[in-house]
């Protein structure tokens, strides 16, 4: 059975192993380690107890209340993946920043309880963050670029997103609907955290595969927009979630994209690329060979299609920037 590489960033073959990974799959994961594994454990202990509240409490920090900084909570069912209902409830989260015009740009929204939410967020926030950083020079080298070739410029203030999401037990027998469905990210690395619940599957080669769900590794695939940068020799690839655990599955997606205003163009290799037969034809017919504008132009966009409704009522402009 095909599984997902397993690599630990401080070994010293770690950049050819996640450049291996990143050109074939897109997926691969890292361990997690004891200190974040009790910051892991912690987080989602308190997200349970948020998720648990009642509906018209939760509604005080509501995604509408939070406007259009995109920050807040939303309702099972709240959020769209091709236009399809997703079975999940989730809270979003980001960068915390003074009020700005700017779509996605602003202040959290915190519950007056659980106590302690706020501070477990932001932890996890900054450490994956982190980890994203040191993940992204591993595979600059791989790439044959600097180290610091994202920091430097796309990531040198990056916009990192979080998410918290409740799936809750898929419903017996129900083979039409999906926690989340197939999709790619959009940005340019994802790191996911879990409770060790399975569900999340991979389209690798023309087949699907059951991702590792041990808590104690952190997933990390690629956007679509790492993709469009390297010309396909790095592979934003599909993904879905359908929970079939008997109970609750509880995920921390953290999104590691390119800073706000940061010029998006491919990247200059010294070397060709044919992208391979089977990496021509994308499952949602997008061409990720056309690059340009900044980063914020491409993500309003994106963001505006999962929740349209939303984007109305904020009158969130896809071509702000």
């Amino acid at each position: 059975m095909k599984t997902l590489p397993i690599v630990d960033p401080a070994d010293p073959d770690a950049s050819s192993r996640i450049d291996a990974a990143c050109r074939d799959v897109g997926f691969f994961a890292v361990p997690l380690g004891a200190a974040l594994g009790e910051q892991r454990d912690e987080l989602i202990g308190l997200a349970a107890e948020f998720f648990a509240l009642p509906e018209a409490e939760k509604a005080t920090v509501s995604m509408a209340v939070g406007g259009p900084a995109w920050r807040g909570w939303f309702p099972l069912g709240g959020e769209l993946t091709s236009g399809v209902p997703d079975r999940k409830e989730g809270y979003y989260f980001g960068a915390e920043l003074p009020p700005d015009p700017r779509p996605m740009h602003g202040a959290n929204i915190w519950p007056a309880r659980p106590a302690g939410f706020e501070r477990a967020v932001t932890d996890w926030m900054t450490a994956m963050e982190r980890l994203g950083q040191r993940l992204l020079q591993l595979m600059a080298t791989g790439l044959g670029l600097e180290p610091s070739y994202f920091a430097d410029g796309l990531t040198a203030a990056p916009t990192p997103l979080f998410r918290i999401f409740r799936y809750p037990p898929h419903p017996t027998g129900d083979t039409s609907t999906w926690g989340v469905g197939e999709h790619t990210d959009y940005g340019l690395l994802t790191l996911l955290a879990t409770d060790g619940t399975p569900g999340l599957q991979v389209h690798s080669h023309g087949e699907w595969i059951d991702a590792p769900a041990s808590a104690d590794l952190v997933i990390c695939n690629l956007g679509d927009m790492l993709d469009r940068l390297t010309g396909g020799r790095y592979r934003s690839t599909p993904h879905r979630v359908r929970n079939h655990g008997g109970h609750d599955r509880y995920s921390l997606p953290f999104f590691l994209d390119p800073g706000w205003e940061a010029s998006v163009e491919p990247i200059a290799f010294a070397d060709e690329w044919d992208v391979p037969l089977d990496q021509q034809a994308r499952w949602d017919k997008a061409n990720l060979r056309d690059v340009g504008g900044t980063y914020g132009q491409w993500l309003s966009a994106k963001v505006a299609k999962v929740f349209p409704t939303l984007a109305t009522t904020v009158a969130l402009d896809p071509s702000a920037n």
